[in-house]
């Protein structure tokens, strides 16, 4: 890296936010194309049935109505959309139809698409078709799904999609010889993303170049096109997804859903560009759910506590399809059970259970989160059990530095092997114990005063980022010799533009003003991964880093064309390159030679940051309300390239998973109804809600990986909250007996464990 700038680790400003707070900001509603039509969906109000009829005839009749699709003017068969990470054969026969075909399974599913003049009439359109529905039993819960008595999929036979299985070493031996076993049951309840902005998209076809345009793109541009030329029938290169400002993601914007297909085909179809927007009810409808989880989970110890295995069957409820990353939480939830901890011996089946729901797929921290919940729940009951204070036995069981590269369960089908690549996670237990005033705050576990009950708890974990299996670049000197850097990256909220401009500016050794970053859209480079798995620093930054060492080769071998030397004589500093004799060339004086490189980062290994989490609350008898008086998290990120956004990554993703623990729930009756639909029914927390949360980044071990040595740390937040907060409410009721095995923590929940009743 260069030493002429020191943009790397510096708390720069986000470059975004001024363009943003002056209103200037580009999101697909602004997106207006001449001649655009606007299109609606016609979704199920049942939950599960027999799809009998849809007329639309009246609904055609209406006048500005130009078009109403269902699945019978679409090919034959009904595009599917495909399962994008980790497909395997089992999984297609569950895949979701872009419109419902002869069955309807699940309240919101797309039956029509109409296209109108404005989005109003197009509205009033969706009044005027008749929908002719059998309805059938639904399959609302867990339980229900499994005994197989009403089935989503006839001809599969059962509601189980497949059984992914972690395992290492033996763990019937180790139970078989341990000093001590205990099993319990958990359950994480279902809950999501909310991003401000909601999904809208805006599609133009060019009849006479046969080229479709998408305006929306987000989170996996490339991704999403491949599915989209797939499904169209037409080459990956007919199509550009365009991507601007994105009112955050979190995993649920941006992965390919019916509308992605139905909105770019209804361009096709009419000639015309079509726009369409979704509002609030129907983000909360149908975008992709998440967690919704439960296991039952048993550990094996010696008697002085150390770890000898952990074994387990965990039932993960996807809803009515498997969407695109759908299989993602369960294969996390398995793999991911052991944490930062030394597991030697370790069998976990997590079977993928349909239900009448809305699909689920991944939402930030994705399986870790339930992992996280069942695993430190189960941590506090047997460190009580033998008697060994909860932080020791954590920390007899942390994987230590000498034992990196340290590997985590194989997990199948289709296994990713990967290991813990380096850390000293002691040390980051023993940080925020300290910041955090543990010691001193021993003496308040589960004392009542004025009125409320005062709990502390600890949590350790793991944050997996990187994704591979590569990501692209671009660096293009300008004529005024600045560079205009493109990034397969996506920009979904989270700083790109200002953590990837500070890697570009010390890569190139030029002002950070002289960067100019563009992100995400398919016709910025030959390919790319996008933003999740917190990959986009890694990858996408150690692709800046090849790229901007291949153009600095080329600027060299222009400037020595020009001052009649080498190459390897030409010394760069700053913007200007100097020969052997002194005589010097701006970078713009040699931006005529058209100088542009394209890399691409290569990478399949995992980097994962690590950390500890603390919160000490009280719990209010009276009226169950749990306030949060401090969180304190420490996490070692590798090598930081922006304390500040990495703050503010921490600190939102925190209060995502105080929100989802205590607040959000997306609850359904016995008829597949949602019952959480609005803001009125589904609780986001408030600004006001938790001000006392405190975060610390540390550069204590880069990850070997990659030449920053950077790791993922946009999800660090949110994995351990859930099972930190339920240790502290039982912490604080202890007294009580308070045992909460299941989320969220409500107030109903509170009083049940105050007055002795089972949680869950």
């Amino acid at each position: 890296m260069s030493k002429v700038n020191t943009y790397i680790g510096s708390p720069v400003d986000r470059v975004e936010d001024l363009r943003l707070l002056r209103g200037r900001g580009i999101f697909v509603d602004d997106i207006h194309c001449e001649g655009q039509l606007f299109g609606c969906v016609l979704r199920s109000s049942i939950g599960h049935g027999i799809l009998k009829a849809v007329v639309t005839t009246a609904a055609l009749q209406l006048p500005g109505v130009h078009a109403v699709l269902t699945a019978r003017d679409l090919a034959s068969p009904t595009p599917k959309i495909p399962v994008r990470l980790f497909p395997i054969p089992e999984l297609q026969p569950f895949e979701q139809p872009v419109l419902a075909e002869s069955k309807v399974r699940y309240v919101g599913e797309p039956i029509a698409f109409v296209i109108a003049e404005s989005a109003g009439i197009a509205e009033d359109a969706l009044d005027l078709i008749e929908v002719d529905i059998e309805p059938l039993p639904a399959v609302a819960d867990k339980t229900t799904s499994r005994r197989d008595e009403r089935l989503l999929f006839d001809e599969a036979g059962t509601n189980r999609a497949v059984t992914y299985e972690a395992r290492k070493g033996d763990a019937e031996a180790a139970f078989a010889t341990a000093d001590y076993t205990r099993r319990e049951w958990f359950d994480v309840h279902r809950h999501t993303g909310v991003p401000m902005e909601p999904r809208g998209l805006v599609a133009q076809w060019d009849e006479e170049k046969q080229h479709m345009t998408v305006w929306g793109a987000a989170k996996a541009p490339f991704a999403a096109r491949r599915i989209l030329a797939k499904l169209m029938a037409l080459p990956e290169a007919a199509i550009d997804m365009l991507e601007f400002d994105v009112g955050g993601s979190f995993g649920i914007r941006g992965e390919f859903y019916p509308e992605d297909f139905l909105v770019p085909f209804a361009a096709r179809h009419m000639g015309r560009p079509v726009k369409w927007t979704e509002d609030r009810r129907e983000h909360l409808l149908t975008a992709n759910h998440a967690r919704d989880a439960e296991i039952e989970l048993e550990i094996a110890c010696r008697k002085d506590g150390t770890i000898l295995g952990l074994r387990g069957l965990a039932h993960a409820d996807v809803g009515a399809y498997l969407r695109t990353a759908g299989n993602i939480g369960p294969r996390n939830l398995g793999q991911f059970l052991v944490g930062p901890y030394r597991m030697p011996n370790v069998h976990i089946d997590v079977a993928v259970q349909l239900s009448n729901k809305t699909p689920s797929a991944t939402y930030r921290g994705p399986g870790r989160y339930e992992a996280d919940f069942f695993r430190e729940r189960l941590f506090d009951l047997v460190a009580a059990d033998l008697g060994i204070d909860r932080v020791e036995f954590r920390r007899m069981n942390l994987v230590s530095e000498e034992e990196m590269p340290y590997p985590l369960p194989s997990m199948g089908p289709a296994p990713n092997p990967t290991n813990l690549d380096s850390g000293v996670y002691e040390e980051t237990l023993n940080r925020c114990l300290q910041e955090s005033g543990w010691a001193e705050k021993q003496a308040l576990q589960g004392k009542l005063i004025d009125g409320v009950y005062h709990g502390l708890a600890v949590g350790c974990f793991i944050e997996g980022g990187a994704a591979g299996p590569s990501e692209n670049a671009r660096i293009v000197l300008e004529e005024d010799g600045s560079a205009s850097v493109y990034v397969g990256s996506a920009l979904v909220g989270q700083g790109l533009e200002t953590v990837l401009s500070q890697i570009a500016a010390d890569a190139l050794e030029i002002p950070m003003a002289r960067i100019k970053l563009l992100h995400g859209s398919t016709t910025y480079v030959a390919d790319g991964w996008g933003s999740y798995h917190s990959r986009s620093v890694v990858m996408g930054g150690s692709a800046i880093l090849q790229a901007a060492t291949e153009l600095r080769d080329l600027i060299r071998a222009a400037a020595a064309k020009r001052l009649g030397c080498a190459a390897d004589e030409v010394r760069l500093s700053g913007e200007v390159a100097t020969g052997p004799d002194g005589t010097s060339l701006s970078f713009a004086d040699v931006a005529s030679d058209k100088l542009t490189v394209e890399a691409k980062f290569s990478n399949t290994r995992h980097t994962y940051s690590y950390g500890t989490h603390v919160a000490h609350l009280t719990v209010d008898p009276g009226i169950g309300r749990i306030d949060l008086l401090s969180y304190t998290t420490v996490e070692d990120a590798g090598r930081i390239i922006n304390p500040k956004t990495l703050h503010g990554q921490a600190i939102g993703a925190i209060v995502q998973g105080l929100g989802g623990t205590i607040l959000e729930n997306l609850v359904y009756d016995g008829e597949g109804q949602l019952l959480a639909a609005s803001f009125a029914d589904y609780l986001m927390p408030l600004a006001t809600d938790f001000p006392n949360l405190r975060s610390i980044s540390l550069e204590l071990r880069p990850s070997p990986f990659n030449p920053l040595g950077a790791k993922g740390a946009g999800e660090g937040g949110i994995i351990p909250v859930g099972g930190v907060i339920a240790n502290a409410v039982a912490n604080a009721l202890q007294h009580f007996g308070a045992d909460p095995r299941s989320l969220p923590l409500s107030p109903p929940k509170i009083w049940e464990m105050i007055a002795g009743k089972p949680n869950g």
